[in-house]
């Protein structure tokens, strides 16, 4: 038994398109309702919380569209999702209400969660789902997420999700029943059972697509979305959807992550892994040295150059005088507003333009740091 796993009180669970769809697109609701079978019983005991996130938005509206794959752009995915986000979550509705059990549905994107508040909003309602005993289902809003917006599968999202609710264990299940040292259909290979840190991955090969195509996933996204949630301080079972009640019980299946970092309540994580840039701030050493060796917050005096266009409240990244990224955080000003700024002392900025002005450019709350 992995004991670890057993203790579990708050787990959060993440099912890939290829383990609830058929190749060609559509929900197979045996699928939906043996996955529900075991996350409804194992969540019967009062001390047991599941949080579902789920693929499948996307591979369930191919089908009703007269769609034979996935489409490439991105306004027939839109579409796509669209249709098959309501499916998803009236057959999760349908088969969850066989125990009595409620289901919520949250969507998001990263820009939702990268935001202060909109992260503190998310957390509460999940929380508080949680606490009326619903079963949350998470996705990503694939309905209106752009390549800026996105956080690329739901991989990722899960395991960001384990920490917006500080979760004791993340579960993902696929088709394939664990991590091999090589492709599982050749003669030879074998499933690694444990995984202590990134040393024992070093000469691991991974694949990049999903077996049934109809996900964007692959073996890498989880790895991947692994060691975030590693290092956030979730353990981690990779495994099978067949699986499933042997990974939720904590017998020995699949492929078990063990934490390699600590535990922290921050939203940083998530402006580290699920944001994407729309600009950046080229600082002189000076600043450097302040915000990544001292941790304080960016001043407009430390700022030598701006590139891009974004606006205030938007991740950029914080570059070094070679163009390299040392941070990103979210700015406080418009791409238009900050070149007057450059250079200068707030407080000679609140005398010339008003207090408005007299702030930073990218608050050390804001801030996460990219290399030591």
């Amino acid at each position: 038994m992995r004991h670890e796993v057993e203790r579990a009180r708050r787990i959060v669970v993440k099912v890939g398109s290829s383990s609830l769809t058929t190749a060609a697109g559509g929900l197979d609701a045996d699928r939906v309702d043996a996955l529900v079978d075991v996350l409804a019983k194992h969540g019967e005991s009062r001390e047991k919380e599941i949080v579902l996130v789920s693929s499948g938005a996307i591979a369930a509206g191919l089908a009703p569209l007269g769609l034979d794959r996935r489409p490439r752009d991105l306004a027939r995915q839109q579409a796509a999702a669209s249709v098959g986000q309501g499916l998803l979550v009236a057959r999760y509705t349908a088969s969850f209400a066989r125990y009595g059990r409620r289901v919520g549905q949250i969507l998001l994107t990263s820009d939702d969660t990268s935001r202060r508040g909109h992260y503190r909003n998310a957390f509460r309602t999940l929380e508080q789902l949680l606490a009326m005993g619903a079963v949350p289902v998470v996705n990503e809003n694939d309905t209106i997420a752009t390549d800026e917006i996105r956080f690329g599968d739901n991989d990722r999202l899960a395991a960001l999700v384990a920490h917006l609710v500080r979760a004791d264990l993340l579960v993902l299940l696929s088709d394939v029943d664990g991590l091999y040292d090589g492709d599982p259909s050749s003669p030879g290979a074998s499933r690694i059972e444990e995984v202590h840190g990134p040393a024992d991955l070093a000469d691991v090969s991974l694949g990049s697509v999903g077996a049934a195509g109809v996900g964007t996933g692959g073996m890498v996204t989880k790895v991947d979305a692994a060691r975030i949630a590693a290092g956030a301080g979730i353990p981690v079972v990779l495994t099978s959807a067949r699986h499933a009640a042997d990974a939720l019980a904590g017998r020995v299946t699949g492929t078990f992550f063990h934490r390699t970092g600590r535990r922290s309540a921050d939203r940083l994580l998530w402006l580290a892994h699920a944001s994407s840039p729309q600009g950046a701030l080229i600082l002189d050493d000076g600043a450097v040295d302040a915000v990544v060796g001292r941790r304080t917050s960016l001043l407009p005096a430390g700022v030598q150059r701006v590139e891009g266009d974004f606006s205030a409240g938007d991740p950029v990244e914080l570059r070094d005088a070679q163009g390299r990224p040392v941070a990103r955080g979210l700015v406080n000003f418009d791409a238009k507003e900050i070149p007057q700024l450059l250079g200068r002392s707030t407080r000679e900025l609140a005398r010339e333009l008003g207090p408005e002005y007299e702030r930073e450019i990218v608050h050390r709350d804001d801030l996460v740091l990219l290399r030591p």
